[in-house]
């Protein structure tokens, strides 16, 4: 496990796109958390079932999946859906 160190944040376009989508307050807290994830091991965030480094985080009904590249120091947000949505 990586400490303290600092990891940087990507979205993939698609993920991106669905940010774009959401309303403006949705917008902002899913991006306060997007810049929490600078340092992902501090996260209480669930890890995904049958996926290696997937993990998700509840941020009111919508959910944002992600992947933890230790060696590269990258976090890479795979999609950001509605819970009813994410998992398909």
């Amino acid at each position: 496990m990586v400490g303290g160190q600092i990891f940087d944040v990507f979205l993939l376009p698609v993920a991106d796109k669905e940010l774009k989508r959401l309303p403006k307050k949705l917008q902002k807290k899913i991006r306060e958390f997007l810049m929490e994830l600078k340092q992902p091991y501090i996260i209480s965030a669930k890890k995904m079932k049958g996926t290696e480094n997937t993990y998700r985080i509840r941020i009111g009904d919508y959910r944002v999946l992600y992947k933890i590249y230790t060696d590269e120091l990258i976090v890479v947000i795979i999609k950001i859906a509605h819970r009813k949505h994410v998992y398909r």
